[in-house]
């Protein structure tokens, strides 16, 4: 078992309401930042895990988002390997 370190990006779905995304987006054009668009807030959690494989370190970070990190009905999530592993999307 090697330790792993993966950083989990999880942020609301195209399309569905963000209020949290729409209140930044009025107040940055209140505060003169106009032509700003579709702002959208999410969340980012860095996780630090014992996995035998790279491979399995992500798959362990996946099965995280779909039981408890991200709401699968709402949100995506995008799970990156900090090793240097390319980005593995995920939205089940």
């Amino acid at each position: 078992m090697k330790r792993y370190h993966l950083e989990v990006r999880v942020k609301p779905r195209p399309g569905l309401l963000d209020p949290q995304g729409r209140a930044i987006q009025h107040a940055l054009d209140s505060l003169g930042f106009a032509g700003t668009e579709d702002i959208r807030v999410g969340k980012v959690i860095d996780l630090a895990l014992m996995a035998g494989s790279p491979d399995a370190a992500v798959e362990l970070g996946r099965e995280m988002c779909r039981k408890l990190l991200a709401n699968p009905v709402t949100e995506d999530f995008q799970v990156t390997l900090m090793n240097g592993a390319r980005p593995v999307e995920g939205a089940e």
